[in-house]
């Protein structure tokens, strides 16, 4: 496994690559900002789907009990939660499951708590459902984020219906521990609030921290929680739209099916299920591997911005192979920071506004890249703050 090799995507449709002069103005940006890998899947993947590919018939694909077997039995092996076959509902992403679950758990104006700042499609799936955003921004500490334990009971206090819960967080790097989840969790019994958690990176977590599914906590939090997973984040896959929610209480499971039924979109991939499996029966070596390269390509970042651009402060990451980092002593307002990106570095990053009001002057950087790619990338932004600054 040579993850010091990039493939060169362009020319493939590829969201990441082949959008640059569209979306950053031109085709030499080196993009680290959607967060796909740069590396080649698991070969037992790669191996799984071209074996399904050579069948030549694409029809309609049904699910096998292998296919659920490893579902569940990665989650039993990896996060120790007993999960049943029952509880299990596949869709074709996890937006898609938390527009699902805004729309079957809650009304029309009711509130729905994000913490911010957080990924962006968490804001849409409220609005565009026409549910209203409670915003209960986390405290940035010592170069950690914290849950606003007082915000969220006000927020709670005041009605809202349901917490969209981002484990591990997005964009700030945090695996939340099991006492801060379980501090969440009471407070969502003492005011009847439902849970939908996002716990699609769950298995991109770095040594010395653990990953808990929040419906693993408690029976009682079991009860009141839609899990939103998929191996796509993990394993580099998700062009194959494979994706699935977890849902103990039969009551929940019947609403959200009840959406899916409506939406007429609950069938799966023809390579989803194939894929699925030989993710999660055969990845495993090569998931530990990448875990290995992203956490010495945040180490070599970090590194890299203390000594080049220290007036930048990054947010060291737990989890999730991306980078938070604090740009709000360059004074520029987002507009500004993407042309200093996009037009005088020549990298995308993301631009934190999209995040919430409260990620304005931070970027997010794409760690799951060979490292001369990260390299070159932090190269060109030191560079181009050096000329605004000479």
């Amino acid at each position: 496994m040579n993850f010091n090799e990039l493939p060169d995507r362009r020319g493939t449709l590829s969201y990441k690559w082949d959008q640059r002069e569209k979306l950053f103005g031109g085709e030499d940006v080196l993009p680290l900002w959607v967060a796909d890998m740069d590396f080649k899947c698991s070969p037992a993947i790669v191996e799984a789907v071209v074996a399904r590919a050579s069948q030549g018939i694409y029809g309609y694909t049904i699910k096998s009990k292998e296919y659920v077997d490893a579902i569940t039995g990665w989650f039993r092996d990896r996060h120790h939660w007993t999960m049943d076959s029952s509880w299990l509902t596949d869709s074709p992403g996890v937006v898609p499951s938390l527009s699902i679950a805004v729309r079957t758990l809650t009304s029309p104006g009711d509130q729905v708590i994000v913490m911010s700042p957080v990924y962006n499609p968490f804001y849409d799936v409220i609005v565009k459902n026409e549910r209203t955003i409670a915003d209960s921004p986390l405290i940035l500490k010592d170069g950690r984020y914290e849950m606003d334990f007082v915000a969220l009971e006000k927020h709670m206090r005041d009605g809202a219906k349901l917490v969209l819960l981002c484990s591990p967080h997005n964009p700030g790097g945090r695996v939340w521990t099991k006492e801060e989840l379980l501090q969440l969790g009471d407070l969502c019994i003492k005011y009847d609030v439902q849970v939908v958690a996002d716990e699609i990176h769950c298995d991109l977590v770095f040594d010395g921290n653990t990953h808990y599914p929040f419906a693993s906590l408690s029976s009682a939090l079991a009860e009141r929680t839609v899990t939103c997973l998929a191996p796509s984040k993990t394993f580099n896959i998700p062009g194959l739209q494979t994706s699935f929610v977890a849902i103990s209480n039969p009551d929940l499971k019947r609403l959200f099916d009840g959406e899916v039924s409506a939406l007429s979109i609950g069938s799966v991939n023809f390579f989803g299920p194939t894929a699925t499996i030989a993710a999660y029966t055969q990845g495993e070596p090569w998931l530990e591997a990448v875990l290995t390269y992203v956490k010495d390509n945040h180490d070599y970042a970090i590194q890299y911005l203390g000594e080049h651009l220290p007036g930048l402060t990054p947010v060291p990451s737990e989890g999730t192979y991306l980078l938070w980092v604090d740009c709000r002593s360059l004074g520029l307002a987002p507009a500004a920071l993407k042309r200093l990106m996009y037009r005088d570095a020549k990298i995308a990053f993301n631009e934190g506004s999209i995040y919430g009001k409260t990620g304005v002057g931070f970027l997010r950087i794409n760690l799951a890249c060979p490292r001369d790619v990260l390299a070159e990338a932090l190269t060109r932004f030191t560079q181009a703050i050096e000329r605004i600054g000479s």
